[in-house]
Formats: structure tokens, sequence, C-alpha cells
């Protein structure tokens, strides 16, 4: 009789700079979620608030990187991780009470699983106006830039998990000094087309909505998926939508068109 799986210890990183009121909110509904955390690192990217006394006085982990954006605070925190499971997600989050709980078995039920990611439930707007914004905005990044762009599922930054062996096989590949790279696109690229990524609509947080609502924060948004996108110019490539779009995102443009299966078996093949 084989022995039961052992649950994973779950390290929860949470990156933050100046946002001591989301934050205490967020770390409030971590404290209840069931089961709890192995540890909570909060990653202060140089907060001139009070975000870093809100972080201690919740018992987390602080973790300081002086070095600004997301990636290099992420990053941060994975590194200080001592889980085997290291789960992502924003001060502005709100998971449910049973979160982690199904972080948890979907990992024990898949050993061969690498990544596991959710969507963001728009909880400030208005039932339909957050729906609308959800199939847009998820949409757009889970549809286009994953789906058809890049050929898989991609990870999202506001609700990912990976395990610890996944980030340290490519903690040293990642664009982690440039401050324009979405990191949770750089990290799927880099985790390979082979990596078992997969979505579930299930493990959802709450979020705010003001990446959608703000002008300057989406174009903000679409210009650093650009850049992320010509940074891996034939991970994109390796697709038929990448290759025909592929002028337009400027990856240079490509002599003939080849088979799709054969972009495919050429991703496969790469480390």
């Amino acid at each position: 009789m084989s022995a039961p799986v052992r649950a994973p210890r779950i390290s929860l990183v949470l990156p933050v700079r100046d946002d001591a009121v989301l934050l205490r909110r967020c770390l409030e509904a971590v404290a209840t979620l069931d089961p709890a955390p192995f540890e909570t690192i909060v990653v202060d990217n140089g907060s001139t608030d009070g975000s870093a006394a809100v972080a201690a006085a919740a018992g987390a982990r602080l973790v300081h990187e002086p070095r600004q954006g997301i990636l290099p605070a992420a990053a941060a925190g994975f590194d200080a991780a001592r889980g085997d499971v290291l789960v992502r997600f924003d001060a502005d989050a709100v998971p449910g009470v049973d979160w982690l709980g199904r972080i948890a078995d979907r990992f024990v039920a898949d050993p061969a699983l690498t990544g596991l990611t959710g969507p963001g439930v728009f909880v400030d707007l208005p039932r339909p106006l957050a729906a609308l914004a959800a199939s847009c905005y998820y949409g757009l990044y889970f549809g286009l830039v994953g789906g058809l762009l890049l050929g898989r599922v991609p990870l999202y930054g506001s609700n990912l998990a990976i395990r610890a062996e996944a980030w340290r096989a490519v903690r040293d590949v990642v664009h982690r000094e440039d401050p324009d790279v979405h990191d949770d696109l750089d990290l799927t690229v880099h985790l390979g087309a082979t990596a078992r990524i997969r979505f579930d609509l299930g493990a959802a947080v709450a979020v705010s909505s003001r990446a959608v609502l703000s002008g300057s924060r989406l174009r903000s948004a679409a210009q650093r998926t650009r850049h992320t996108v010509r940074l891996h110019p034939e991970a994109f490539r390796a697709t038929l939508a990448g290759r025909l779009l592929g002028p337009f995102l400027g990856l240079g443009r490509v002599g003939a068109l080849v088979p799709p299966w054969e972009g495919v078996q050429r991703s496969l093949s790469e480390p």
C-alpha cells in the first residue's frame, strides 16, 4: 500500500510598494486561509508608506528589494521562499478561505504539474460591468497573448503557483533586471513549452479593477507585454498566429511561413 502524498508546503509571496491600506486587507484575508500557508513573504519594493510596518504587524516575513519593478520584487520573494510551492499574488487581491486548499489539492493530484494559475474577480464593480471587464481583460491575456500567440496557458501574476524546483531551474535566466518586463509572461516563456501549466477557474481571487479602469495602467500593461514578446521572438514565432502577427509585434518579418506543426515541434525541443 503506497503512502499518501504529502500536501506541499506553500509559500505566499506578496510584492508591495506603497499599498499599506490594501496590504492590511489582504493580510487579514490570508490569516483566515484554511489550510494556512507555510509562510507569508511580503517583499517591500521601496515603499515610503507604512507597508513594511503592516507586514511586520501581521507576522509576515519581510524581504526588502530596492530594485524597482514587479519582477525583481517577485524574484526576491521566490528566492527567499522555503516552501515546496510558491504562490504569488498582489496586495490588492483578496483570496477566499479555501483558495490555498484548492491549489494544494491540484499539485497533490498531479505530480507532473509545473504551475497553476487562476483569474481575478473584479468585486469592486457592478456584476455586469465586472463580467465585461473580466472577459475583455482576461480574454486578451489568456486567449490572445497566451493561447494564440504563445500557444500555451500563461501564468497570471496576481494569481499564480509554481513548484519551487521549477523556479530554481529558471531563476538565473528570467529578466529580473528589466523593469519593463511582464514578470508572469516572462516566467511562462522561460519555463518552456513542455512545462505543465494549468488554468483553474475555481481558484479565483478578488482583485481591484484599477488595472482595467485606468488608461495609463492599460497602456503600460500593453507596452510591457509587447516588450516581453519582443524579448522572446522564437517562442512567439513557434505559433502560426505569432508568425502572422510578428511584424506588428516587432518580431521582424519571417520569410516563408512554415507549417504550424513544425513550430510546435521546435518549441517542444527547446530547453
